[in-house]
């Protein structure tokens, strides 16, 4: 196996050889077999292991198991010890889910601080195959019948092509001791399940079960690859970019074959889940959203406009007399000093200096806003001015004011307010010039 584990590093893997790795261990006999490999193989690699107190004697018996066997292996060890079924509690997860975001939190955190470039993880082919079937029995797409990837990122999966039984095989010859972990006999979880009673039956159908999984995996992948690469092409034609916000035609879209299915390509990179709901957008009215954790998906019109979502507190910005420009949310905003008004356009403001007190504030509109739009007399509820003037729910969400002495001096990009109107006697203004990035 060390001869084949050799080759596959340096036919996939040649990087591992020069960077430097961190391979997570458990004690068990997979992460102990990947850890000797590596070591026979002239990896730089440390040893990483997670006490997740839930063994009792058995979990702290595991930690010194792996800090004997840095030593053995001469080799650099780092340990945690979690609270994990508190963690477990207090963010309603199940202690699975709470063990692996602990412990991917821990990796990450020691990759960026003594600046690891790989993860190694032992996960092997029947991780793998366990992987489709719990899968499968959920239901899934494309992407989660291809099983665990070879590489995510900076996390490594080097033991996939290897079967559980010529990791057995292989810790046998060379007398490698391992842990038991004594959880994994136990029908609690799913996975344990599959293992031990789902993949027996199968294998007793098909001899040739893992094998046959290893070409069916590579063809899916196949699949998935040609898929991405159409969606890439569909992307590019259906999809715009401005400002960082994303916008999709509908009648586009729904004059494109398969549409449900196009609009599952085009947008599962960005967690939606509620796919009905998205796919109702594309006959919904304007103003209609779908969100996801980290985007929302709004129908404006004739388009839908993806945009990520971002943090909900009031953002202000302090400009200072001495500033000549401030740049913000993919806007520009200049200021200089005249002496008469140029061109007119919304998208520039002439204030009379004298009347302008600095800092003046930048922020989004709020309800209750009022102001007393430039040629009226009385004051006006900024909401009615936005409705008056016909904005799309994004186009409202997404207007800024400026505050002068806790007054709006202007709609931006819309209406200067009359009480900052320039008067005969003015003699210095203030222009205001806005831009957009591209």
């Amino acid at each position: 196996m060390l001869q084949e584990f050799q080759q596959h590093i340096k036919a996939k893997f040649p990087f591992l050889l020069q960077g430097k790795c961190l391979l997570t261990i458990s004690g068990g006999i997979d992460s102990v077999v990947l850890a000797h490999l590596c070591k026979a193989s002239r990896i730089n690699f440390s040893l990483s292991h997670c006490n997740f107190h839930l063994r009792g004697e058995e979990s702290d018996q595991d930690e010194v198991f792996v800090k004997n066997l840095a030593e053995q292996l001469q080799v650099e060890v780092f340990t945690q010890s979690f609270q994990t079924e508190l963690y477990a509690k207090d963010h309603q997860l199940s202690t699975q889910l709470a063990a692996r975001e602990l412990r991917y939190r821990w990796f990450e955190e020691l990759a960026e601080k003594y600046h690891f470039n790989y993860i190694l993880t032992a996960h092997h082919a029947n991780d793998s195959l366990e992987t489709y079937l719990i899968n499968t029995t959920r239901g899934t797409g494309l992407n989660g019948l291809t099983g665990i990837p070879q590489q995510n990122g900076k996390t490594v999966r080097p033991l996939l092509p290897f079967s559980r039984e010529e990791i057995q095989q292989y810790a046998k010859e060379q007398k490698i001791e391992w842990r038991e972990d004594s959880s994994n006999a136990s029908d609690k979880y799913v996975r344990n399940k599959i293992r031990h009673h789902v993949i027996p039956q199968l294998t007793e159908e098909n001899p040739n079960l893992l094998q046959s999984f290893q070409q069916t995996q590579q063809n899916l992948q196949d699949a998935a690859n040609l898929l991405e690469d159409y969606t890439t092409i569909l992307f590019s034609r259906l999809v715009e970019e401005i400002n960082g916000k994303y916008f999709l035609n509908v009648q586009d879209v729904k004059q494109t074959p398969h549409t449900k299915a196009v609009l599952f390509q085009l947008l599962n990179s960005f967690g939606f889940t509620e796919w009905n709901d998205v796919y109702n957008l594309l006959e919904a009215q304007t103003g209609k959203q779908v969100f996801s954790k980290t985007h929302r998906l709004i129908r404006d019109r004739e388009v839908l406009i993806l945009s990520a979502i971002k943090d909900q507190e009031d953002q202000l910005i302090k400009i200072e007399e001495n500033q000549d420009e401030i740049k913000w949310d993919h806007k520009q905003l200049s200021l200089e000093n005249v002496n008469e008004m140029g061109a007119f356009s919304q998208n520039i403001a002439y204030l009379p200096a004298q009347k302008i007190k600095f800092p003046l504030t930048l922020r989004k509109w709020q309800a209750g806003d009022r102001f007393q739009p430039f040629g009226m007399k009385g004051k006006k509820k900024l909401s009615d001015f936005l409705k008056d003037e016909k904005l799309s729910p994004l186009e409202k969400e997404n207007t800024w004011v400026l505050i002068s002495d806790e007054k709006i001096a202007w709609v931006v990009g819309y209406r200067t307010d009359n009480r900052f109107k320039i008067e005969p006697n003015t003699t210095t203004i203030l222009k205001l010039t806005l831009t957009y990035e591209k």
